[in-house]
């Protein structure tokens, strides 16, 4: 399976940017033990179009582009669900893997947003929580559960569950 982070938008320098390739190299490396071939990041270009609308609909079609027959969208969005611990991420990832689907592609859109086509399409919608954060940050917290996820499938300590 291969891990797909695509989001509208370009990084610039700096220390999101080097947070976000920090969290997909190892993802990219501790995955590669797991099943998971690689861990890409990709950037589609955000859209020129005059209205939000079409802005929303040209970005979905930059971002499904990247999407295998087959493969799982998980999508990052305002209105998504905020309360899928860390561990019940880690499960579905799993259960992806082992059901030989062939990319898990994580898309986050841009400043207005992704389309409804996206969240109809997502097999899960995720948030960060009710605040708005800036789009590079959520790249790198996107890129972080997923390495994350992938260290409690291994038994990394890493991740630390609830004390028991």
């Amino acid at each position: 399976m291969r891990l797909i982070l695509a989001a509208v938008g370009r990084l610039k320098a700096g220390p999101e940017r080097e947070l976000a390739s920090r969290y997909r190299d190892r993802a990219a490396q501790l995955g590669r033990g797991l099943g998971f071939a690689t861990c890409d990041s990709i950037e589609v270009a955000e859209s020129r179009a005059r209205r939000a609308l079409d802005r929303c609909a040209e970005e979905a079609a930059a971002l499904t582009g990247h999407m295998p027959p087959g493969g799982v969208l998980v999508a990052y969005d305002e209105r998504g669900r905020a309360d899928i611990g860390s561990e019940a991420l880690a499960e579905r990832v799993a259960a992806w893997r082992d059901a030989a689907r062939p990319a898990l592609v994580v898309a986050i859109g841009g400043p207005d947003g992704l389309d409804a086509s996206i969240r109809t399409k997502a097999e899960l919608i995720l948030s960060f929580g009710a605040a708005t954060l800036p789009h590079g940050l959520v790249r790198v917290l996107a890129l972080e559960q997923l390495y994350r996820s992938l260290t409690i499938l291994s038994g990394h300590p890493y991740h630390r569950g609830e004390a028991g």
